[in-house]
């Protein structure tokens, strides 16, 4: 039997990465089988503690907070999946895809290694919420300015890029309130998804 595919999209500040975290937990005592996780998030920090010529770019280009191109995205899921993914492990995707092109290339990437039941899981937050909560956690580029501009990437990109999937066929997205308990937005996500 093949693996379940999930990819995770919410605001910055939704929980999403602890969720991530929790869902890759409980498949592993679901049923045994890996999990392969693709986070372009990790991938941008690899090339970014390098030191090589990308590496200075990728600074540069983050310092200005621009966002990162789509070809460089795009290679490093692909990275991911043609060293891990095989036929029965889990596959869980977050921090990808962040644009519309993205999407089509993921939708590529879904084609060729016959994921054919997707499911887009999206941990809702107010921008509100989001912003308390990412001031709270201090982290020193979570300035009122930087998350400003980081809610109208969302919006203006991200939001898209999930609703490429809507209506197509072997892609599902579950809407999931971020505003609960972890453990609460957990138990939504498993029965939602039809794992609880």
């Amino acid at each position: 039997m093949h693996g379940k595919t999930f990819v995770f999209f919410g605001i910055v500040g939704s929980g999403k990465g602890t969720q991530v975290k929790l869902l890759q937990e409980f498949l592993k005592g679901h049923d045994g089988r890996e999990c392969v996780y693709a986070g372009t998030g990790e991938g941008f920090r690899a090339i970014l503690e390098s030191g090589s010529y990308a590496g200075q770019l990728l600074q540069e280009k983050m310092h200005q907070g621009h966002l990162i191109d789509d070809f460089f995205a795009n290679a490093i899921v692909a990275d991911i999946l043609s060293s891990k993914i095989s036929p029965e492990k889990h596959l869980i995707v977050d921090g990808y895809p962040r644009t519309v092109a993205q999407s089509e290339v993921f939708e590529e990437m879904m084609k060729f290694y016959k994921h054919k039941d997707i499911k887009i899981i999206f941990i809702e937050l107010s921008k509100e919420e989001a912003k308390k909560r990412n001031l709270l956690r201090g982290r020193h580029d979570d300035t009122e300015e930087g998350l400003e501009k980081r809610f109208e990437e969302y919006d203006k990109n991200v939001i898209p890029a999930m609703n490429y999937f809507k209506g197509k066929p072997g892609y599902t997205i579950y809407q999931v309130n971020g505003a609960q308990k972890m453990e609460d937005v957990h138990k939504d996500i498993l029965r939602v998804i039809k794992l609880a």
